[in-house]
């Protein structure tokens, strides 16, 4: 069921979705939250870093961060504090390559890559009595579409979970943000996207992508069709796209979730809400 919070009314100085965004990404700081790291070997021979923040307890919060994001964005570390806060341990997992040390193999993470995320929750529930996931934009996608592939079948431990800022049509998200709006926005993922892709392409020149076709990359598509697509299985990137939104998955999931978009978020297109 979707509820429409329509009372919610932001400061005349917070009206923006753009100032909103911008402002809480450069000025928010959140203090006294520090990790303890543990990397674990995926069964493809890869690894994953997760950042604990530990309380003591038998519930544990696992957060999945957005695009080029990571444990030291400020909105996890926020999640992190007031999940300790109320009693919860905390982990972040980091996807592949997002930890501050490249990953070893030629795919990274993207929109659907949930299998990680099967991975991390089968290793650490023996530890817990309830796992609590929670997802931000591209980790709000990856959780949605794993809620309803399990459906009946999720972990026993995951009794609830939220998503946030969910981009449920990936094409129109991928549209939306190529705007010329929302041109800083694109630049700054392209320049970290191109940036590890380069070093992806060093590694593995068997991939059969030059330096000067990652330079050319201008926006979503472009980069899904070079790399994102054909390295992680995916026909294009049109069809990586209709494969991984997580709108179509919604119908399945079998447990509490809560999914939380704003109207005016700057990321997302018009069919952002799962009506």
């Amino acid at each position: 069921m979707l509820f429409e919070y329509e009372s919610l009314k932001p400061s005349f100085l917070l009206k923006s979705g753009n100032l909103n965004t911008i402002l809480t990404n450069q000025k928010r700081i959140i203090a006294d939250v520090s990790y303890n790291r543990k990397r674990v070997t995926t069964s493809d021979g890869d690894f994953l870093d997760l950042d604990y923040s530990k309380v003591g307890s038998k519930k544990i919060m696992l957060l999945l961060h957005g695009l080029e994001g990571s444990s030291n964005r400020q909105y996890a570390k926020g999640m992190v504090k007031i999940f300790n806060q109320n009693g919860f341990d905390a982990v972040i997992m980091n996807f592949r390559s997002c930890s501050g040390e490249m990953n070893t193999k030629p795919t990274t993470y993207h929109s659907g890559k949930t299998d990680d995320l099967d991975f991390v929750i089968e290793s650490i529930q023996a530890e817990y009595e309830e796992i609590v996931p929670i997802g931000f934009s591209l980790g709000g996608n990856v959780l949605v579409k794993y809620l309803g592939e399990k459906g009946n079948d999720i972990s026993g431990k995951v009794k609830k979970a939220v998503a946030f800022s969910v981009p449920f049509q990936l094409a129109d998200s991928a549209k939306e943000l190529s705007k010329r709006k929302n041109w800083i926005y694109m630049r700054r993922f392209l320049k970290s996207l191109k940036f590890k892709t380069r070093i992806k392409i060093n590694q593995f020149p068997e991939l059969g992508i030059s330096e000067e076709q990652v330079n050319q990359c201008k926006s979503f598509i472009d980069f899904d069709d070079l790399y994102t697509a054909p390295v992680h299985g995916f026909k294009n990137a049109e069809d990586y796209w209709e494969q991984c939104s997580s709108k179509q998955f919604i119908k399945d999931i079998s447990i509490p979730t809560l999914v939380v978009n704003a109207l005016d978020d700057p990321f997302l297109g018009d069919r952002m809400l799962p009506y």
